[in-house]
């Protein structure tokens, strides 16, 4: 689908400047000395001839067609260079030009048109506002990047083309190599989610970086994500981790889903490995690249030096990687090879006087374990240490044991560089300390987890969706933004949720009545459209046991309402059966911009918010991911059930999330909506509803 971008048979550059130094004379600078294979030409209808090469005025006149097109001329100007690249048959545009809606308004509104022009011939734009794109495999450099990277197998996306320059300046002095760098921009046309699914196809690409300030088509790039890393690895730096400037809100799912939890949603639906730095993105990318995935969770550790291998222990208990427990005969065997100083266990020490010949014993005996899937490797230089030899070892060993991952850990500067090299040269990851190798073996765990998991499977369940819309259309005549009790009541039962029945009540003696009937204790709460948080203004009252505490606890509601909402409608009072013997949790749902409806569950009542012992999952949701939902809470042993007391009905909290789930993903205009409290009794009793909020678009 983007050959032309990543392998053009020609290109041109519109805006070549005569000297050096500028923006278009760069690009075209960067083909020559990357080695393009195919043609390439300058555009500048002011010179004939630049550095040797024919000059032409247009793209039109450049006698043979054009892949792609890099266009680094005014913002003003790009409108009518897209419309001649376009007659042109022009595949692939590069727009490197800046000024479009990164500066505002009018800036927007030129992009829009640059994008009308774009479509109306089927041209794809790469930008506008990027540093440009390398593809090293074919010998593609169409950018203005001062430094052009070496060959490897890691594709690089950035959204901000100046962090792109310093880490290709810094990866070329780590020496890290890249299939493909694309610089996105502004993002008009080709996004991550174009990039995703053309890779997952690129035989030179192992491993898919990106950093990303936000993301368009949240769906797309996700659907995108999910089938690439069934194939190869992605790895993702997300900055703007704060909701400052988040939209305002009104339920507590909306006031706890920032961007950051739809995000880290996404990303782990997804597979997608996120990293918290530029360091740790090209450790894990490394290793992932260079090394084997593991098989299963269980790791060995070998040092020369006691302190980085408490280190790598406690690591390895703080990010879950597991060591691994040795064979009896792997035991033996390190015993008859180490000093009786040394530990035989799992980590293995081999002592600080250990030369390469002791490593090669203690290295060949780990990873010839069956209990073992990869190794982290500790050396610290000290006076007998052969730091090139086991480095060679290292590499050597590493050979014979093809699907064992071997991560190094050469601990120095200027001593150890010499074996860093050859472990480089090699393809053993080396990471300056123990904790960043621990680490990027557990995002090549995490990663093989997930490729193992198979596909997540999603069902329809049997609703009642006419009710539902004919709630909806209700509200929206009137321009109710929030539907009352009893209507969001209604709209999740026709949906299979159980909710506990409310009897709406205008008067003490009517709500006393209705208690009579159904029997005591009851709750009362207040009933107003314009009411969200009723016990913020003292709008419930709880196991109330007779007529004389009703009629004071309805009293009391009106008056606190009358106090502190006194503009609020009232319609009276909802009298609810009370519910003994449950837990009290949260299901809830607010949409997220970008990836859509983001569902929610976590411990529930007035203490949500302050808790926040909250999990969530972008919709639709399989059975697996909510079952992993409730798991992830830190309450969980409550689910469970802890210190003899009995679980609560997980089943039924599961039906309720996949509920919730087809509600929000079948009605695209709710907004946000609350069960809370989502009332769970004992394994086997099931769950009801005990109130619950809903908020659509007008």
């Amino acid at each position: 689908m983007l050959e032309a971008l990543f392998c053009p048979g020609s290109v041109g550059v519109i805006g070549v400047g005569r000297r050096p130094g500028t923006v278009g004379r760069d690009v075209f600078d960067n083909l020559g000395k990357a080695g393009f294979s195919g043609s390439y030409y300058p555009v500048n209808p002011r010179a004939a001839e630049i550095d040797g090469h024919r000059s032409y005025p247009s793209i039109m006149d450049i006698p043979e067609t054009v892949d792609m097109a890099v266009v680094a001329v005014p913002a003003e100007s790009v409108p009518s260079v897209m419309e001649e690249c376009g007659r042109k048959g022009v595949k692939v545009a590069v727009v490197i030009s800046a000024g479009f809606k990164e500066t505002g308004i009018e800036g927007a509104k030129l992009e829009k048109s640059v994008m009308d022009i774009a479509k109306a011939y089927r041209i794809r734009i790469l930008g506008p506002n990027c540093l440009g794109a390398i593809n090293t495999n074919c010998h593609l450099n169409a950018s203005f990047a001062p430094e052009a990277p070496s060959a490897g197998p890691i594709a690089f996306i950035s959204q901000s083309g100046a962090l792109l320059t310093a880490i290709l300046d810094w990866a070329k002095a780590e020496g890290i190599g890249f299939s493909k760098v694309i610089s996105l921009g502004n993002k008009a046309d080709i996004s991550e989610a174009d990039l995703l699914s053309a890779l997952a196809e690129d035989e030179g690409t192992k491993v898919v970086c990106s950093y990303m300030e936000g993301v368009t088509r949240g769906r797309d790039f996700m659907e995108a994500a999910r089938k690439l890393v069934r194939k190869k690895p992605v790895v993702v730096l997300k900055s703007g981790t704060t909701d400052a400037g988040a939209r305002a809100v009104s339920s507590h799912t909306g006031t706890l889903a920032g961007s950051e939890a739809a995000y880290n949603s996404a990303f782990q639906q997804s597979g997608i490995i996120r990293a918290s730095s530029v360091e740790d993105l090209f450790d894990y990318a490394v290793g992932l690249s260079y090394q084997p995935i593991p098989k299963k969770n269980s790791i060995a550790i070998i040092t020369n030096a006691g302190g980085p291998g408490i280190m790598a222990t406690d690591a390895c208990e703080r990010y879950g990687v597991h060591l691994a427990a040795f064979e009896r005969e792997t035991i033996d065997n390190l015993k008859k090879e180490l000093p009786p100083a040394g530990s035989y266990y799992n980590p293995v020490d081999v002592l600080g006087d250990a030369r390469a010949d002791r490593y090669l014993h203690a290295i060949e005996l780990v990873l010839a374990d069956p209990n073992v899937a990869g190794a982290v490797i500790i050396l610290t230089p000290q006076a007998t240490t052969e730091i090139a030899e086991t480095a060679g070892v290292i590499a050597d060993v590493s050979k014979r044991f093809p699907d064992k991952a071997v991560y190094a850990c050469f601990m120095g500067g200027s001593d150890v560089a010499g074996g860093v090299d050859i472990l480089q040269k090699n393809t053993i990851p080396n990471y300056h300390y123990p904790e960043r190798a621990v680490l990027s073996m557990k995002a090549a765990l995490d990663y093989a987890s997930f490729r193992s998991r198979p596909p997540e499977t999603y069902h329809s369940l049997t609703v009642d969706r006419n009710t539902v819309d004919r709630l909806f259309t209700e509200s929206k005549k009137i321009g109710r933004r929030l539907l009352p009790d009893i209507q969001a009541s209604k709209a999740v039962m026709a949906y299979g949720i159980p909710v506990a029945a409310c009897h709406l009540a205008r008067t003490a003696d009517e709500a006393a009545g209705i208690a009579g009937g159904i029997g005591y204790p009851v709750v009362l709460k207040i009933a107003s459209p314009d009411i969200l948080h009723k016990s913020d203004v003292g709008g419930i009252e709880v196991n109330i046991e007779s007529d004389g505490e009703l009629k004071e606890a309805y009293y009391r509601i009106m008056e606190n309402v009358e106090r502190r909402v006194p503009e609020a409608m009232v319609w009276g009072v909802c009298v609810h059966k009370m519910i003994v013997g449950a837990r009290e949790f949260i299901v809830g749902m607010s949409r997220d911009p970008q990836f859509g409806p983001l569902i929610a569950f976590g411990l529930g009542g007035i203490y949500v918010e302050v808790l926040k012992d909250v999990s969530f999952r972008v919709a639709p949701i399989s059975e697996e991911s909510a079952r992993s939902m409730i798991s992830e809470i830190k309450a969980y042993p409550l689910v469970r059930g802890v210190r003899g007391e009995p679980g609560v009905d997980m089943d039924a909290i599961v039906d309720v999330i996949l509920r919730v789930s087809q509600l929000a993903t079948d009605f695209s205009e709710i907004i946000e909506m609350d069960i809370n409290p989502l009332m769970v009794y004992q394994k086997g009793g099931g769950a009801v509803a005990a109130d619950v909020r809903l908020s659509i678009e007008e």
